[in-house]
């Protein structure tokens, strides 16, 4: 598989799936722009480890060329400005991915109770801070979408969580059901541009913030970021992805699909 020639974007790349995913499209061949509001670790925006320079240097060792761009997904016009840069930079963008999240600082900062807590022992806080999500996957869609008719033959990759029973995250699981939704509409608008939208489900994933409750999971079910990261090569470089346009997709159904592995005993590291 190669994305030689190919432009990528991923959102919300500093750390975690983003940084994964960054890094499987760069092992692809891709030239990847990815974004976040952490440039250096010494200067973290979260208490995580993790930064735009670490995706990057990940990146360039996995054989991609790697564009690192400070963005505040709450500022629409600095998206704006970085879908317009790609398209003076290259003329097109091929691949976007909507990973930003800010739906567990909360949970990075210790502040909030456990998973097991009633929506109404929470703060009403974890509402916005899980559909900003939502709305940063909207907003760089549209602006990317303004472009990607032009030439089409283009893909649309939604991050998110398959909400199929009741939980105890009112917030998290309206806000997952939200993108889910949304990547059957979005798709529904593009079908006939030759853009595909699909939704990616990872499992459990060895991200920075979930190695902070280790002791309370059992990894060695677990996938790393770079699983995601190859997934989404694999839906990038496969030239029937129309047909899968408006569909979800686990990232262990898409490894059996196309053939590609995981990071073997990592999570033992």
């Amino acid at each position: 598989m190669t994305l030689a020639g190919k432009i990528a974007l991923v959102t919300g790349a500093s750390r975690g799936i983003g940084s994964g995913i960054a890094r499987g499209l760069g092992e692809a061949g891709a030239a990847v722009y990815f974004t976040g509001r952490t440039v250096d670790e010494a200067a973290p925006t979260v208490p995580l480890a993790g930064s735009l320079e670490d995706t990057a240097e990940q990146v360039r060792q996995a054989g991609g060329t790697a564009i690192p761009v400070k963005v505040d997904h709450n500022d629409d016009q600095q998206v704006a400005a970085l879908i317009e840069r790609i398209y003076n930079e290259h003329g097109r963008l091929d691949v976007l991915i909507n990973n930003a999240w800010r739906g567990y600082e909360g949970h990075h900062t210790r502040t909030y109770p456990p998973p097991n807590t009633p929506f109404w022992e929470r703060p009403p806080a974890l509402w916005s801070e899980n559909f900003d999500g939502v709305r940063w996957a909207y907003v760089a869609s549209t602006f990317a979408a303004k472009r990607m008719i032009a030439h089409g033959s283009a893909l649309i990759v939604n991050i998110s969580a398959h909400i199929d029973e009741p939980g105890y995250n009112a917030a998290y699981n309206s806000a997952k059901s939200a993108v889910n939704r949304m990547t059957q509409d979005m798709s529904f608008s593009l079908k006939d541009k030759q853009i595909a939208v699909v939704t990616l489900f990872p499992g459990l994933v060895r991200t920075e913030g979930v190695l902070l409750y280790a002791q309370y999971l059992d990894l060695t079910i677990s996938e790393s970021p770079l699983f995601s990261g190859r997934a989404v090569a694999a839906l990038a470089g496969d030239a029937n992805i129309m047909q899968k346009s408006g569909q979800s997709f686990w990232v262990k159904d898409l490894a059996k699909e196309y053939g590609f592995e995981d990071l073997k005993n990592e999570w033992a590291k």
